[in-house]
């Protein structure tokens, strides 16, 4: 079916549901509500598949948009196959292991592997089997799939109307982490991982880099949408998963489980590692002596770092508070929300301060700095830290190249360098900090003098 004919079809659709009232007005909260909750219809894929509207089999050249973005979709990201996984045997071993009856018809597993919105806003054409489609990051279409091809259509229209804006990093992270942190719709917990689930690990900036490009940020995107900028991405993702985590800490309907406190929150790597390994050192982050599990303070080491660039006096507050969160875990439960709750109110006025921040030349030299040295200070002892540190190294070097700060061959040696650091990290079961330091030690010796 051509698009043109299906987007008449549409029009008089989503005309009909806004006369009966079943689509609702826009949302007049600061920040929308993530596609899940939108309280949109959701049309399903079919809407969006047409070959002259984003099913084309490849991109058109003098296009806005490149028009297959369907089939990016379809065929190369692993969104499309989320559904898919749910019918392997480790996804039923995991539902059978907590007692549910079937991994591809559990909520739980389909909040985050699907599109599961209610069936109350499941248009005709929706299949819950499509996976995590256009829909689950874009936001139910009811409204705006007829009117986005208008003449006049704007983005900012397009977002009155319903469309989740993605090209906003804060709202990006926030959608991205509903499933690859988990929030208060989209429960993630020990039990689940305990059941089988592999562990989650997510960095926007290069979560971002490796999706498979479904836009071009040309001119046309930037006037739309804004500057694309790496480094601030990095920043304000690491904000929403800390803030993700001091949610969970704080959210009496989340933060236990039964006579414990919801182990999602701690450091998977304080308990699962080998026995005879004698891998504790002490961390002047946090504080605390050996046998303490700790709070997952991998995102919040980052943070430290960015913070400490752009508005040193809050990243003195931050340290404090970060210390102080972790000497309350070996207190009371009590303690950690107090001391969680009080460094809430320091990391939310975070988020617009570094997307108000300009990266420059000086904050990406000194930012790179910051994060190798706080490994060569032993900060790195755990996995989860380490990993957070090179997709953090790696964002800053793209963004030293892209910006021009270093030439192509200071970014082909740090480049260079930059892999024996993700060496490193290639196995977490069998991650020695001693060869993090002397990867991070061979990194710095790449960087340009002067």
């Amino acid at each position: 079916m051509l698009c043109t004919s299906l987007s008449r079809e549409i029009v008089k659709i989503a005309k009909l549901l806004l006369l009966v009232g079943i689509v609702s007005a826009p949302a007049t909260a600061a920040e929308p509500p993530i596609p899940i909750v939108d309280k949109e219809i959701h049309m399903g894929v079919f809407s969006c598949s047409g070959s002259t509207c984003h099913g084309a089999v490849q991109a058109w050249p003098n296009a806005n948009v490149l028009q297959n973005e369907y089939v990016t979709w379809q065929r190369r990201d692993k969104h499309a196959k989320a559904y898919e996984v749910l019918l392997n045997e480790q996804s039923q071993r995991i539902a059978r292991n907590l007692g549910l009856k079937d991994a591809k018809t559990a909520s739980i597993c389909l909040d985050c592997h699907s599109d599961n919105v209610p069936k109350n806003r499941r248009h005709g054409t929706f299949q819950i089997t499509d996976g995590v489609t256009c829909e689950a990051c874009h936001g139910g279409a009811g409204r705006w799939i007829g009117t986005h091809i208008a003449a006049n259509a704007t983005h900012a229209n397009n977002v009155s109307n319903g469309l989740f804006p993605t090209a906003n990093p804060v709202n990006r992270a926030r959608l991205c982490l509903s499933c690859h942190q988990g929030d208060e719709n989209k429960r993630m917990t020990h039990r689940i991982m305990g059941a089988g689930h592999p562990r989650l690990s997510f960095e926007l900036d290069t979560f971002t880099a490796i999706q498979p490009a479904h836009f071009r940020a040309d001119a046309d995107y930037t006037k739309r949408k804004g500057n694309w900028n790496g480094v601030k991405t990095w920043a304000i993702g690491q904000t929403t998963a800390v803030n993700g985590l001091l949610d969970l800490i704080v959210d009496p309907k989340r933060n236990r489980d039964g006579m414990f406190p919801e182990l999602v929150m701690f450091d998977c790597y304080s308990c699962h590692r080998t026995m005879s390994a004698k891998k504790w050192s002490p961390r002047e982050t946090t504080g605390i002596g050996p046998g303490v599990v700790e709070i997952n303070d991998s995102n919040l080491l980052m943070l430290q770092i960015i913070t400490r660039q752009v508005d040193p006096a809050l990243a003195d507050q931050l340290k404090t508070r970060s210390r102080a969160l972790h000497k309350a875990s070996t207190e009371n439960f009590g303690a950690v929300v107090a001391q969680a709750k009080a460094l809430r109110q320091i990391t939310g006025r975070m988020i617009q301060k570094f997307a108000s921040h300009r990266f420059g030349k000086g904050d990406l030299t000194a930012l790179f700095d910051g994060i190798v040295a706080m490994g060569l200070k032993g900060e790195y002892v755990s996995y989860a830290g380490a990993e957070q540190a090179t997709m953090a190294l790696s964002s800053v070097i793209n963004a030293m190249r892209d910006t021009r700060a270093i030439n192509k061959s200071e970014f082909a040696a740090l480049d260079k360098a930059l892999k024996t650091v993700y060496n490193a990290v290639a196995k977490d079961e069998s991650y020695d900090n001693a060869a993090m330091m002397t990867a991070l030690k061979t990194l710095q010796a790449a960087k340009p003098r002067g």
